[in-house]
C-alpha cells in the first residue's frame, strides 16, 4: 500500500487527527463524545434536546439564522427521553449537540449518515453566516443546525440520535482525474459480479470525468428484488432501534422485467451499484448528485464512504481482489421514469487523506455488524431481514 500522502496536496482528516482537535477544544460538546462516534474519516454528530418546527426551508446568509427562526417556526417538541415523532411532510431545524471551533486552515463538510439515508429522512446542515448547506468556512465556529424532514414515513427520534457526520480537511484533497488514472492502474477500485466471485473491472472500461469523478451504473440484472420501494404507510419508524420492524410493514419489492424497472413519480426506492466498490485505507470517497441529463432523479441522500469501504485482506495481509456494492437511495420527480440496468447513475469523487485511520471501516466488526461493509441491497439497520 502507498504510504501518506503530501499535506501541501491537501488531505481529509482521520480518525486521529479528529480526536486531536477534539482534545484541543476545537470540536467539544456538552456530553462526551463516545468513540463510537468517529469513523475513520468522518465525525458522527448528535441531535440536541428539542426539534422546532418550521414552515419552509432557508438558507442562514446575510439573516441571522435567530431571526430567521423567528419568522419561520411555528411550534417545538422535545426530543429528551422517549423522543418524539416527526411527521412525514413537514420540516424540522435541531440544533446538533457538537459545537465547532475550525482552526483558520480547516473547512467542514457535512453529508447524512447511510442510516439517514435509507429511512427517506431529507437532510441537510447549516451553519450561521454561511449561505451554503452542508459545509462551513474555515475557521467557522460555533453549533451547526440540521434541517430534518420524513419523506417517506413518520419518523422517532430522540436526542443523542445520529444522522449526520462532518469531514474536516485542510487545502484541496480530491485526486485530479490523472491522480485517479494513474491509482487506478496500480489498484484497481472497481469489480463486478462474475459466477459466484467478482472480476476486476480494467481501467480501460472505466469511465472518470474530468473532475475526477469515477461513473458508477445502478444494478438491476441477477437481483431478485432489484429494489424496494418505500410503502405509503402511517407507521411510525423507529430509528435508533435495530431490527425494531418487519422489512414487509415498509417496503414493497420490485422485480426487473427484461432488465429494467419503471420509477413512480414521488416514491422512494433503494436500488444498488452495479460495480462493487474497493476503498483504499489511504483514500475516502463521496457520491456526486446525478447530472440531470441522465435522467430526472434525486438520489444519494448519504453517498460518503470512509476509508477501507469494501477493502478486505488475505491472511498475508494482500488486498483482495473484491468489493461491495454502494446503495443507491433514489426518487423519481415528476413523471413515471424507466430504468435499465448499467444506466450511468451517479458518480463517485475520491478525497486523500495523509495517513491511514487507526481503525478502517468496518474494522474488528463482524461481516455486516454494525456496519454496511457487507451489505448488496441492504435496509437500514431498524428493518429486519
Amino acid at each position: 500500500m502507498p504510504g501518506p500522502m503530501s499535506k501541501a496536496n491537501g488531505h481529509v482528516l482521520v480518525d486521529s487527527e479528529l480526536r486531536a482537535l477534539a482534545r484541543s477544544g476545537a470540536i467539544r460538546a456538552g456530553t462526551p463524545i463516545a468513540r463510537s462516534s468517529y469513523q475513520p474519516a468522518s465525525l458522527d454528530l448528535r441531535l440536541g434536546s428539542r426539534a422546532l418546527r418550521i414552515r419552509a426551508g432557508f438558507l442562514p446568509g446575510r439573516t441571522p439564522l435567530s431571526e430567521r427562526l423567528a419568522e419561520l417556526a411555528t411550534s417545538e417538541v422535545s426530543l429528551e427521553g422517549a423522543g418524539a415523532v416527526l411527521e412525514r411532510g413537514l420540516i424540522y431545524l435541531v440544533q446538533l449537540e457538537e459545537e465547532l471551533a475550525l482552526p483558520p486552515d480547516v473547512s467542514a463538510r457535512f453529508n447524512p449518515r447511510s442510516t439517514t439515508g435509507r429511512c427517506d429522512l431529507f437532510t441537510r446542515v447549516l451553519v450561521d453566516g454561511h449561505a451554503r448547506f452542508d459545509e462551513a468556512p474555515p475557521g467557522w465556529r460555533g453549533r451547526p443546525w440540521i434541517e430534518i424532514a420524513p419523506l417517506s414515513f413518520p419518523t422517532r427520534l430522540r436526542r443523542g440520535d445520529r444522522l449526520c457526520q462532518v469531514r474536516l480537511a485542510r487545502g484541496a484533497a480530491a485526486l485530479t482525474r490523472a491522480e485517479l488514472r494513474e491509482r487506478y492502474a496500480r489498484e484497481p477500485l472497481c469489480f463486478l459480479s462474475h459466477g459466484s466471485g467478482q472480476r476486476t473491472l480494467p481501467l480501460d472500461q472505466v469511465r472518470i470525468d474530468e473532475q475526477g469523478a469515477l461513473l458508477l451504473h445502478v444494478g438491476l440484472a441477477d437481483r431478485s428484488p432489484c429494489a424496494w420501494r418505500a410503502n405509503s404507510t402511517s407507521g411510525v419508524l423507529e430509528f435508533a432501534k435495530p431490527g425494531a420492524h418487519a422489512r414487509a410493514d415498509f417496503w414493497e419489492a420490485v422485480h426487473a422485467s427484461n432488465g429494467h424497472c419503471i420509477l413512480d413519480p414521488g416514491r422512494f426506492y433503494i436500488l444498488a451499484s452495479r460495480e462493487r466498490l474497493r476503498i483504499p485505507p489511504d483514500l475516502c470517497a463521496e457520491m456526486l448528485p446525478v447530472d440531470v441529463g441522465v435522467g430526472e432523479l434525486r438520489n444519494n441522500y448519504a453517498g460518503f464512504f470512509d476509508n477501507g469501504f469494501g477493502w478486505e485482506t488475505d491472511a498475508r495481509g494482500r488486498a483482495r481482489p473484491r468489493g461491495t456494492p454502494a446503495v443507491l437511495e433514489v426518487r423519481a420527480h415528476d413523471m413515471p421514469f424507466l430504468v435499465e440496468d448499467g444506466q450511468a447513475f451517479c458518480r463517485l469523487r475520491f478525497f486523500r487523506t495523509a495517513r491511514r485511520p487507526e481503525r478502517i471501516y468496518g474494522e474488528g466488526r463482524a461481516r455486516g455488524a454494525a456496519s454496511y461493509r457487507g451489505q448488496d441491497l441492504t435496509l437500514a439497520r431498524a428493518f429486519r431481514a
